[in-house]
């Protein structure tokens, strides 16, 4: 029975270990990562905006012209 404890709590140990160690390792990366300054983060923000919008359009208009497409085809007279 001591046995089984024992291994029970070694692992438990191993586990919470490698959880603590990973946590420090992460935390010592981030330290090391260069993050934008604040000019550099609307710049990046204001690029994925305007690039999502264009792209919206265009989704939208070859939507728009399949629907049209799709019509001539399908409606009969």
């Amino acid at each position: 029975m001591e046995k089984s404890k024992k291994g029970f709590s070694a692992g438990f140990d191993s586990v919470t270990g490698r959880i603590r160690r990973f946590c420090a390792d992460t935390v010592a990366e981030l330290r090391r990562c260069s993050w934008p300054n604040r000019q550099q983060l609307l710049e990046s923000t204001m690029l994925v905006v305007v690039a999502m919008v264009i792209l919206a359009c265009f989704v939208a208009g070859v939507d728009k012209v399949a629907e049209l497409l799709i019509n001539l085809v399908t409606v009969r007279s």
